[in-house]
């Protein structure tokens, strides 16, 4: 049974977001009343529960699915600052996504050369997902995308895009629950259900899973691997983005944590954090990282021992 002051503030959450997308009707959560059941409630994957104010889903109530544009124009609140110069390109990594590293969480790998792994949480977005990944194409930067099944239903093109341009995807469950705290059929379901719309949209399965919040037993994570055959995938810098600290934050906390083997966590649902991602990965470049999907990294492992995990 959802906690009765979680399902007051999704309530009050989504009728704000709901106000947001048609300019009228609702009226809009005040600002101070945001940021009160933000301190209670929490968000993104790296807190227990979720403020839900960006999340699509909340916005878009009785769209068809089929109906989702593959590229949608980015909301008018959303301004991606223009590169000056050239832009430098990751280079091409023909490399494999399998290989003889074993484990069951892994938060970081440990590589001997300069590869990290972007992912990006919580998607697909109509707006900040299609923007990411201009982005990305335009630096010839493979990502990784953990997405929520119930986000993928509703904008399957959008997923269809992601998965065409050679990102990888992973299983973020269904509905974004803390599975730490279901039962072993319920976490079943949430991720066979994810699985099933990812199939549904784009005709593959996902490699791995992140669970929402970074919250799953250990024991879950045994059988989830032995029975599903997902390696549970944490992170190793979080720019606590969820915080809303402004793009110049964001991207500074990412280069500060940043080293070779790590798992850089974000979220394309939030708007601020695409716009902080053209300086960067531009940053990132420049210190002379490569960029690899997550199970590429995993296959880089240079020895079973050595990966961070458990």
């Amino acid at each position: 049974m959802r906690n009765p002051i979680e399902s007051l503030g999704y309530k009050i959450l989504t009728a704000s977001s709901q106000a947001a997308a048609s300019e009228e009707g609702l009226p809009r959560l005040s600002r101070r009343g945001f940021m009160v059941l933000g301190t209670a409630l929490g968000s993104s994957c790296s807190m227990i529960s979720s403020a839900k104010q960006d999340e699509p889903q909340a916005a878009t109530a009785g769209v068809d699915p089929a109906a989702a544009p593959t590229r949608t124009e980015p909301n008018k609140n959303f301004r991606t600052p223009s590169t000056r110069g050239p832009v430098p390109r990751n280079p091409d990594n023909n490399l494999p996504a399998t290989g003889a590293s074993s484990g069951i969480t892994f938060s970081r790998v440990a590589v001997t050369q300069p590869y990290i792994a972007m992912t990006f949480d919580d998607g697909p977005h109509p707006n900040n997902t299609p923007r990411l990944l201009d982005m990305l194409r335009e630096r010839n930067i493979k990502a990784t995308f953990y997405v929520i099944g119930r986000n993928v239903d509703l904008y399957p093109n959008v997923l269809r895009r992601t998965v065409s341009e050679g990102h990888e995807i992973g299983n973020h469950s269904f509905t974004h629950p803390i599975l730490s705290k279901m039962s072993d059929s319920a976490v079943r379901e949430e991720l066979t259900k994810c699985r099933d719309a990812v199939a549904r949209a784009a005709g593959i399965q996902p490699r791995t899973m992140r669970p929402p919040y970074g919250a799953l037993l250990q024991r879950q994570r045994e059988w989830i691997h032995a029975e599903l055959n997902y390696p549970t995938i944490l992170w190793s810098v979080d720019p606590l983005d969820w915080k809303r600290p402004g793009p110049s934050v964001v991207t500074s906390r990412i280069l500060a944590g940043t080293t070779p083997g790590a798992i850089v966590l974000s979220h394309d649902l939030h708007g601020g954090t695409v716009d902080a991602m053209p300086a960067t990965l531009d940053g990132l470049l420049s210190k002379g990282f490569k960029f690899v999907t997550v199970s590429q990294l995993l296959a880089m492992a240079t020895a079973p021992g050595q990966v961070a995990g458990q």
